[in-house]
């Protein structure tokens, strides 16, 4: 596959360089041959200052080789017009490639549709804005049918897309709630894996439920719900008869500044994981003390807006394996002490009999309040 050669236009701070890095890099048709800084992403007219602009221009028209330039920022159509005006490329904001890497992982048909609903809402703010734009540099908007401007037509037609889809996804999300309906009457516990992308929720995710799930340091491998059982061993609930009735769900993963209307695409999805009786909040312990604090406050947040019953998460630190015991203290001294916490390892086994016998004392827990209720 030929990769098109892109520049990043990024935050100095390192964690916003390496994470801008691997949503590109996650793309495997660009290729990254130079990353500029700039401390301000949100001046008015191109996002990044005069200066910036004008030495990326300079760089441009010394690398004609170069296709595209990737500004981790949200833009708006008139910074994206103005940019693209000055450089003469094609200008991708941090939003647009995110629905990008979206539409190359998605495979089902409800995580496409989600897809199309974050896009159009990503689309109909630029729809008028770009029809000034044309208007103030000379060309016109232009009339459709019945005498209307087209820009009215494509705004309708957007608004159109938005309801269809919704009522796609509604129904989507009526036929979960009726298998999670069935999934209690017969008793079903259920446990879902959420966090950052690249936690290592779909490793974890493998190793209990024996699956083959694709697994990789690209960022969004998961995008749509994964269900499957989860039988612990024997020495764990030996005298229970009903050792196979878990499902272990996984999910897509967080990413720090995800637009709203991007996590209200993926809410009937998330909402899934969010409805389990034990949600298990994945943290990777190997990584640096300041981006785990980002990714725990990013995934935290995130997890608040839609809601969730804190009481029913349960942190794990993945990946312990790579972490001493004194990271490890200080990781679990930094986050809400109300959450209880669990080091693990996928590689080495550590902490997975503890895991297996929290789920069932969880489960047998679950069902006495049941029994206790009828």
């Amino acid at each position: 596959m030929r990769q098109q050669k892109v520049v990043l236009v990024t935050y100095p701070e390192e964690f916003t360089m390496e994470e801008a890095k691997g949503l590109i890099e996650s793309m495997s048709n660009y290729k990254i041959v130079k990353t500029f800084t700039q401390k301000y992403l949100n001046r008015a007219r191109f996002g990044m200052g005069m200066g910036k602009a004008e030495e990326l221009k300079q760089f441009i028209s010394q690398n004609s080789d170069i296709e595209k330039v990737f500004v981790d920022e949200h833009l708006s159509a008139k910074q994206l017009f103005n940019l693209e005006d000055l450089l003469k490329i094609s200008v991708i904001d941090r939003e647009r490639l995110i629905l990008d890497i979206f539409y190359s992982r998605a495979t089902t048909t409800e995580s496409k549709l989600q897809i199309q609903l974050a896009e159009v809402q990503y689309e109909i703010p630029k729809i008028r804005e770009n029809a000034r734009l044309m208007s103030k540099s000379g060309e016109r908007a232009g009339k459709g049918g019945m005498g209307e401007y087209v820009v009215d037509v494509q705004f309708r037609d957007l608004k159109r897309q938005m309801s269809f889809i919704k009522d796609k996804l509604a129904s989507a999300h009526l036929k979960r709630q009726e298998y999670r309906k069935q999934r209690l009457r017969k008793g079903m516990f259920i446990v879902s894996l959420v966090g950052y992308t690249s936690s290592g929720k779909t490793t974890l995710f493998n190793l209990l439920t024996d699956e083959h799930k694709e697994t990789s340091h690209s960022l969004f491998t998961t995008l749509s719900t994964v269900t499957r059982s989860l039988r612990l061993p024997s020495k764990v609930n030996e005298n229970d008869p009903e050792n196979s009735n878990i499902l272990l769900v996984d999910t897509v993963g967080f990413i720090s500044r995800l637009p709203h209307y991007m996590i209200e695409a993926f809410k009937s999805t998330l909402e899934e994981s969010l409805e389990a009786d034990l949600i298990l909040f994945l943290i990777d312990s190997s990584e640096e003390i300041d981006d785990i604090g980002r990714k725990y406050s990013s995934s935290l947040g995130v997890l608040q807006e839609l809601n969730v019953d804190q009481s029913k998460l349960y942190i794990l630190l993945t990946k312990a394996d790579k972490a001493n015991s004194e990271k490890l203290q200080e990781i679990m001294d930094y986050m809400d002490p109300s959450i209880s916490k669990l080091p693990v390892s996928s590689k080495t086994g550590d902490g997975l009999e503890e895991l297996q016998n929290l789920i069932y004392s969880k489960k047998k827990s679950r069902n006495s309040t049941i029994l206790g209720e009828s």
